[in-house]
């Protein structure tokens, strides 16, 4: 089966979605003793949070990253994420969607989130020819995401280290057994459209 170009994978419940973020320790180890995001996690900047664990594993090098060491698994509202979506503007100017670039940019000063299509990545982390969503959360988001849409966090530092070891070590199958399955996530028609997603 040929995946679209621009399609949302995620692991998701009738009312969750799971999203991914990389953080030092001292923000993951706060947030997850508060269960939800607390300083020094700072809501002034803007918050990327990916749905792919697969595109997290290439951003984040397996949790080695300087920075990145901790990658939680975040549960957020579907509703809170759609809101999100619906708030969009793309990252970079598409004819077929803006009218010209000047309003693009209007959009892009005016909305609150932001999502950009980059390469999904295989297991080894090869790019592929189709596309993964990163969704940019500044303001208003990122007040909602953190006071009303977020459910619950785990820290999967340790299952991404686990399927970094396997691979290591050669065994594929047993890496590919760990990582969480996703599937096309069913977004309404109207914020498909918004997002370019197929």
């Amino acid at each position: 089966m040929t995946v679209p170009r621009h399609q949302i994978r995620a692991a998701f419940t009738a009312d969750a979605v799971t999203v991914y973020q990389a953080y030092p320790p001292e923000i993951a180890d706060a947030a997850l003793r508060a269960g939800r995001f607390v300083p020094p996690f700072k809501r002034e900047r803007m918050t990327w949070i990916k749905p792919s664990f697969r595109w997290m594993m290439y951003r984040c090098g397996w949790a080695l990253k300087p920075g990145q060491e901790r990658v939680l698994a975040v549960d957020v509202s579907r509703t809170g994420f759609e809101w999100a979506l619906r708030h969009a503007c793309l990252s970079s100017y598409d004819p077929r969607l803006h009218p010209d670039r000047e309003a693009w940019r209007r959009g892009l000063r005016a909305s609150p989130v932001r999502v950009q299509w980059d390469p999904e990545r295989s297991l080894r982390l090869a790019p592929l020819p189709y596309r993964s969503l990163q969704v940019g959360l500044s303001g208003e988001a990122v007040h909602r995401y953190v006071d009303e849409w977020v459910l619950g966090l785990t820290d999967v530092t340790g299952l991404a280290r686990s399927v970094h070891s396997r691979l290591t070590g050669g065994d594929e199958a047993g890496a590919a057994a760990l990582v969480p399955v996703e599937q096309p996530y069913p977004l309404p028609a109207e914020v498909a459209r918004i997002v370019d997603a197929g």
